[in-house]
């Protein structure tokens, strides 16, 4: 119970988020959330600090590609 409410509130992020970030940043965005699950084996901080170090990635993309 508590995994699937996380999921609709990591869903639900991941949705707001791709309203207002650019597509490198949505696309590092779930890669980071992908990889961070995988490897903490579906912990919660492992996916977030995923996502959070994909967005970072795909920020830094956007801004060296621009």
């Amino acid at each position: 119970m508590i995994k699937s409410g996380i999921g609709i509130a990591l869903l639900a992020t991941f949705v707001g988020l791709s309203g207002c970030a650019t597509k490198a940043e949505t696309i590092g965005t779930a890669g980071g959330m992908a990889a961070g699950a995988a490897v903490s084996n579906g912990g919660m901080m492992g996916t977030l600090g995923g996502a959070m170090l994909g967005y970072g990635a795909g920020r830094a993309y956007e801004d060296k590609h621009r």
